[in-house]
């Protein structure tokens, strides 16, 4: 094969492998919605976009998961999103109250506890041992929702203060649960969806939700997408007994 045919045959190669990858990106040829998500729930929210995919095979689903006040200022900012669920009422209501959400579509999909994680034989089994425990882990109270609920809990109990030199602070649950289980920290805040997907981490203490803030995530659609009805549609099948079944495997408290 001479050089010019080489060079004909690798453009075809590379075009090829372009497309595959676009093809696969929104598993479809029609209309894709970009939902942004609580990092705590990506691996039930992945799970219920499958079912809905399969039953809508004209529509994409494209995931952003991440911590709630990260999302919320990303959306705030303008980056293009179709839905936002949020793990905090307070970043939600932001949305609404700058117009962003559109006030009719504001929904509770469900709730969650907060729990204390330790590895297993560790040294913390109860929010007590925290003071004398070394590095604590939490996600960042003013970005992440969890990490607030942390704080509202630890202060209630008359802990917060003491540790606080002692606290990590994380970008998301998901990265709590990652200190906790490498050995980073000798125990962390998460909820209690989060400690159930691990093998490497008990939950040592379930926190009264008197304690805290209510956990409970508010979905909406953004007032300007222009995706809106086929937000709303999905936003609808989170609602379905398919998908709460589902979020109820995973650990979420159905309301």
């Amino acid at each position: 094969m001479n050089k010019g045919a080489l060079t004909w045959v690798g453009i075809m190669g590379i075009f090829l492998m372009m497309a595959g990858c676009g093809s696969s990106a929104t598993g479809n040829s029609g209309e894709t919605i970009t939902i942004s998500a609580a990092a705590s729930l990506s691996e039930a929210m992945e799970e219920v976009g499958t079912l809905y995919e399969e039953s809508h095979p004209d529509v994409g689903l494209s995931f952003n998961f991440g911590g709630s006040g990260s999302l919320q200022q990303q959306i705030s900012q303008g980056a293009p999103v179709d839905l936002f669920v949020s793990a905090s009422d307070e970043k939600f209501q932001t949305l609404i109250d700058e117009g962003t959400i559109d006030p009719s579509s504001n929904t509770v999909l469900f709730g969650n506890s907060l729990v204390l994680i330790a590895p297993e034989d560790g040294k913390v089994s109860s929010p007590a041992d925290l003071k004398e425990a070394g590095k604590v882990a939490i996600g960042t109270p003013s970005a992440v929702p969890a990490g607030m609920y942390a704080k509202e809990a630890l202060g209630a109990l008359d802990i917060f203060t003491e540790i606080e030199e002692d606290i990590v602070y994380a970008k998301d649950v998901r990265q709590v649960l990652s200190y906790v289980e490498t050995g980073n920290v000798e125990a962390g805040i998460v909820y209690r969806t989060d400690a159930l997907l691990s093998d490497e981490v008990e939950i040592v203490h379930e926190f009264p939700q008197s304690l805290h803030t209510p956990v409970t995530y508010p979905a909406g659609v953004i007032a300007d997408s222009p995706n809106h009805e086929t937000a709303v549609e999905f936003q609808e099948f989170l609602h379905s007994e398919t998908a709460q079944k589902v979020f109820e495997e995973y650990g979420f408290i159905i309301q």
